[in-house]
């Protein structure tokens, strides 16, 4: 497979990274902001379970970190497994969290605006959340 095109896709948010990081790196939180995930994660095991339009969807997430990483895996019921990169960056005072959005083969670049808009709005809604 060839090296796929990609998008990172940020937001500054005014908290500081650590607290971001506490927050958006419970995968039990991850429904009030990431709206692919709306219907709640249960744990199974290491992984968490979903279930949605896709059907029902496995996520394995690196393990707690120092670093900000959320990292994880999202793996279908037809087998395609997606891997997320979303990082929490200290910027002075606050923090910025990046996720990069690869483009999978056979995405329309349609398609691949409409999960870059989807990512935005999630990471406008971590925001959001952490700022009040």
């Amino acid at each position: 497979m060839s090296t796929m095109p990609a998008r990172i896709i940020h937001r500054s948010i005014e908290r500081d990274w650590r607290d971001v990081y506490d927050f958006a790196g419970k995968p039990e939180n991850m429904p009030l902001w990431a709206s692919g995930l709306a219907t709640g994660l249960e744990p199974n095991g290491a992984d968490w379970i979903a279930h949605g339009p896709l059907g029902t969807i496995k996520v394995s997430f690196v393990p707690a970190n120092e670093f900000g990483v959320i990292d994880h895996t999202v793996t279908i019921e037809s087998g395609l497994r997606v891997y997320n990169a979303l990082r929490i960056v200290p910027n002075g005072d606050g923090c910025e969290i990046m996720f990069t959005l690869l483009r999978l083969p056979g995405m329309t670049d349609a398609q691949f605006s409409a999960d870059a808009a989807h990512v935005e709005k999630d990471l406008a809604m971590l925001k959001a959340l952490m700022e009040r």
